[in-house]
């Protein structure tokens, strides 16, 4: 059997493993689509985060000539690189496809919608980013959010202790 031959298509790693999430996101903008997208890495950025080193919460995407770019994503450099270590905060290129790209830049040209990094994944063996087309929220918006999931956890906690025949008695 010659070299290399039977193991191509084949996948270390099966699933997804998050890496780093943005849970603030969901907190400041409200999401209206969701798109997947490879990130250009180099091989020491690959390394460090393998070791679930990184941080996106201050990271951002924006459309430029048609290609897609992500800010202010944070990957450390890796403890056992040599000279070939990367830059930490360095812009790093998504790959998506052209029809996708060319949605996005109609959207965001409609006005008042961002392009927000939700998580960073490993998806079977290769580094993903879940992009978020968002629309940034009003003070009172994220009230109104909080209050109503302060009002389900509630009702959730009712209907937990009525099962369990606890119920209080109303005075």
């Amino acid at each position: 059997m010659r070299a290399g031959r039977g193991y191509a298509g084949r996948v270390k790693e099966k699933g997804r493993k998050v890496i780093a999430q943005n849970r603030r996101a969901r907190h400041d903008y409200a999401v209206l689509e969701e798109f997947e997208a490879g990130v250009a890495l180099m091989g020491t950025e690959v390394k460090s985060l393998r070791l679930g080193r990184a941080s996106i919460v201050e990271a951002y995407a924006t459309v430029d000539d048609g290609e897609v770019w992500l800010h202010g994503l944070t990957i450390p450099e890796y403890t056992h690189g040599s000279w070939t270590n990367h830059e930490p905060r360095r812009t790093r290129k998504l790959l998506l496809h052209k029809y996708e790209i060319e949605r996005l830049i109609g959207k965001i040209r409609e006005g008042g919608l961002t392009l927000v990094p939700m998580s960073l994944y490993f998806s079977d063996g290769k580094v993903k980013c879940e992009l978020a087309l968002a629309r940034g929220k009003k003070t009172h918006d994220k009230r109104q959010d909080l209050a109503k999931k302060d009002a389900e956890r509630d009702m959730a906690r009712a209907i937990g202790r009525a099962a369990k025949g606890r119920a209080r008695s109303l005075r």
